[in-house]
């Protein structure tokens, strides 16, 4: 199978979550500083959710322009990739009704875990598809800003318990780090 039809699909998938996240927005309940001030919460969850599929988006757009082959392993673990941004939208709705509190923002943490676990298996996966010499394999090397990334993920769930803050503001970092696309691919084109 050509990775064309599994960009389509990627591409779709993502575009319904995105419109799905905006959905979630509500408007003042009045035109007042204060009313506006109420939903800032709620734009922050949404433009850190929106962030976060698109840093995945955009890292897959280049690693996909890497691949040239797709098994269903690498089917499976991009399904594994979408599941998981499609519980965006749910963490934004979690967070309007119960605010910045420990329980939805920890569970932002877990869907971030989540991602990046299906995002490496979808590496593994194309590799294997591919053998030893694929450019993906090539252009991922080590990881080290994946799993630096992906260990921030973890210490932020229970670190919501202490501080939501403190684990948005992880989020926020490893977002910053990750908002450039991945160049590992893209010098390898």
């Amino acid at each position: 199978m050509s990775p064309t039809r599994l960009n389509a699909l990627t591409d779709g998938v993502v575009a319904i979550v995105l419109t799905i996240m905006v959905l979630e927005l509500k408007f003042p309940a009045e035109p007042t500083l204060a009313a506006a001030l109420a939903v800032l919460p709620l734009l922050a969850a949404y433009l850190l959710a929106f962030v976060n599929v698109a840093i995945f988006w955009n890292n897959h757009h280049h690693m996909m322009q890497s691949a040239h082959k797709v098994t269903g392993a690498v089917l499976w673990a991009n399904h594994a990739l979408l599941f998981c941004l499609t519980l965006f939208p749910l963490m934004i709705r979690w967070i309007d009704e119960a605010g910045v509190t420990s329980w939805p923002v920890a569970s932002f943490g877990l869907v971030l875990v989540g991602s990046a676990i299906a995002y490496r298996a979808l590496e593994y996966a194309l590799i294997n598809a591919e053998g030893e010499e694929s450019a993906v394999k090539r252009a991922v090397g080590s990881g080290f800003k994946e799993w630096i990334s992906f260990a921030g993920y973890v210490v932020s769930i229970p670190a919501a318990f202490v501080s939501p803050y403190v684990s948005v503001a992880i989020y926020v970092a490893i977002s910053i780090v990750w908002i450039v696309p991945d160049r590992r691919f893209t010098k390898d084109l």
